[in-house]
């Protein structure tokens, strides 16, 4: 039986004890002590606070993992969150915490979710916040904000801002929480938001005073959501399934092409069986290598520019044709031999003729869309043509033969070639290794030269092409799977966010980040025009040693300037685990201005 009496239990005994006291003098002492033995013998209701109530929402919907930056009004949620059980990150700056949790969402398809403070560190953590939208990751941004009142009068609070507005724009959905019984349905919203239909990121405001808040323990626990189904299938339509086989059976030219979307589906036998069954080569971009190993018979990679020229049929699985692939036109696409015909599966019907007519969508969610592709193949479906296949073959042997031979090249200084070689070698090695990329050059050698084994083990700049990513990635990477991260990092690049290596050394976590150090933004030969002692935009401190900064915090930093210095700190870096920074002295005249994108940098494209 409960010890807890109801409001009307308590209120009838009360009435009863002071009876006595009625025709008592007017010093009302009995009256006191009736009501102090009342309040005695009379259990207090169990409360609950709103700290505790975001803890449980949390923990209720298999969050285990926060990333953030602790700070007014949400240090105690983090003191308290770590003592409930919840493993939170804490980082020196919130725009890497929020790349973070956009990494661990790509990767277990549950909402990444980064804590930060208000205001400026609101703004810090929006940009993660929107690059994650971008590039469709799941992640929750929380922030602690000013008080509503003040905000809305503009009355100069303490980080005062209207942090709900700005966010609007730049994400999936947007909510804000002001009462404690309303913490459940506010977080149940962000993760159904931030997962069904196409992921994204969402925005979660949370004033100080919530936290505050008490409310009974039992209504408390009652209010929370489990939420149930967040990313529900969303099956194709049969005709919209026939009309995609016809195009396939009847093309000459066929092309799978792969995005993201596709790794991130976790749908990959059923990929791997559809590309197989089918016989159709494919190409992966650069985050859905390893789908299929780089090194599969059917990968079109190394002939890259000849499939997307000469294809007559493509089917888009999880990739958008967006500016990565040219828009779907122009020289990339060689129009004149013919217009292209797409099949273009999608969670997003409004994603379908964004660029070029698409002949037939596919509308629902990558795993479903597969899967009904596939049951429609049968032991009668016609395999491409053979001088399709061996026009792809012949030149993907050319190029990987030219390709072979660079790679073993040992240069010294080293180039971009043969130090990526080294990094190529482990990662066959040990395929179950993430590796993070980042850069110019360094981004664009690497995924053409370091072949991938396993899904979801790379990670880089994604849609927007940002720099900044690298250290975030990483350490979501390692604390998300546990397994080893190699970082390729170029030195500008690695200047972005190059401080969290101090929150790699402080959890002990298994990063080896390998700074291609070539003094500068593409190269380090840039002279000033102006004839003044600054140095050129482009340039950096000569010879840095980035490798001290990793021994600062009680890493390992190694200075590599051959291919065998390398190929010894890597080795050891991956099979310790240790945190390990090192410094890979490229030659400085190594590099092209922009990398691969000459084209979109104005006065670089007006000299070529």
């Amino acid at each position: 039986m409960s010890s807890v009496r109801t409001e009307k239990e308590a209120t009838t005994t009360l009435d009863e004890a002071l009876k006595p006291a009625k025709n008592r003098d007017a010093d009302g002492e009995p009256v006191v002590r009736a009501i102090k033995n009342m309040a005695e013998d009379t259990p207090a209701a169990e409360t609950i606070d709103g700290f505790h109530l975001v803890i449980d929402a949390l923990k209720l919907n298999d969050i285990d993992t926060i990333f953030g930056l602790p700070g007014i009004p949400i240090t105690d949620l983090t003191r308290m969150a770590q003592a409930e059980g919840l493993r939170v990150i804490s980082f020196r700056h919130e725009q890497h915490a929020g790349n973070a949790a956009a990494a661990a969402g790509f990767l277990t398809q549950k909402p990444g979710i980064c804590l930060t403070v208000s205001a400026p560190g609101f703004l810090n953590g929006l940009t993660a916040l929107a690059n994650a939208t971008t590039n469709c990751f799941p992640m929750i941004l929380i922030s602690g904000s000013s008080e509503r009142e003040i905000v809305d009068l503009q009355q100069g609070d303490y980080e005062e801002m209207d942090q709900l507005a700005i966010a609007k724009p730049l994400c999936k959905a947007a909510f804000r929480v002001l009462h404690a019984q309303d913490i459940g349905v506010g977080i149940a919203r962000a993760i159904r938001a931030a997962l069904s239909g196409r992921p994204g990121g969402v925005y979660l405001d949370l004033p100080a005073k919530l936290f505050a808040q008490t409310m009974d323990a039992a209504a408390g626990k009652a209010s929370l959501i489990k939420v149930v189904d967040a990313a529900p299938r969303q099956i194709p339509a049969p005709d919209a399934v026939n009309r995609a086989l016809d195009i396939l059976k009847g093309a000459k030219r066929p092309l799978i092409l792969l995005g993201k979307g596709a790794a991130y589906a976790q749908a990959d036998a059923d990929i791997r069986a559809l590309v197989e069954k089918t016989g159709i080569p494919y190409l992966p971009m650069s985050m859905a290598k390893g789908l299929l190993p780089d090194t599969h018979a059917q990968s079109a990679a190394a002939a890259r520019s000849y499939v997307l020229q000469e294809a007559d049929v493509v089917l888009l699985v999880g990739a958008r044709l967006n500016w990565l692939l040219s828009h779907g036109k122009g020289k990339t696409w060689a129009q004149e031999k013919g217009a292209k015909r797409f099949i273009q599966i999608d969670i997003a019907p409004t994603e379908i003729d964004s660029n070029v007519a698409i002949e037939a969508p596919v509308i629902g969610d990558i795993g479903s869309c597969v899967a009904a592709l596939l049951a429609g193949i049968d032991a009668r479906w016609a395999r491409p043509p053979a001088e399709w296949t061996g026009a792809i073959a012949e030149r993907k042997d050319k190029n990987l033969s030219k390709m072979a031979a660079t790679l073993a090249a040992r240069p010294s200084p080293m180039n971009f070639h043969s130090a990526l070689s080294v990094i190529r070698d482990q990662v066959k090695a040990r395929p179950d290794a993430i590796v993070v990329n980042e850069g110019a050059n360094t981004l664009d050698f690497a995924r053409s030269i370091v072949d991938m084994y396993e899904p979801r083990k790379r990670l880089d700049v994604g849609t927007w092409g940002i720099m900044g990513i690298g250290m975030g990635f990483s350490v979501a990477a390692a604390v998300v799977t546990g397994k080893p991260v190699i970082a390729i990092e170029g030195d500008s690049a690695f200047g972005f966010s190059g401080m969290e290596v101090e929150t790699i050394c402080r959890y002990n976590l298994p990063v080896c980040v390998i700074v291609f150090n070539n003094n500068g933004v593409y190269r380090g030969t840039d002279v000033n025009a102006s004839g003044t002692s600054d140095v050129a935009p482009t340039v950096f401190v000569k010879n840095a040693r980035y490798d001290k900064l990793m021994e600062a915090f009680g890493g390992v930093g190694v200075n590599a300037t051959t291919a065998d210095e390398l190929q010894k700190a890597l080795a050891e870096a991956v099979a310790s685990g240790r945190p390990t920074l090192i410094n890979a002295v490229i030659d400085e005249t190594a590099g092209t201005e922009s990398g691969r994108i000459t084209s979109l940098n104005p006065s670089t494209a007006k000299k070529k």
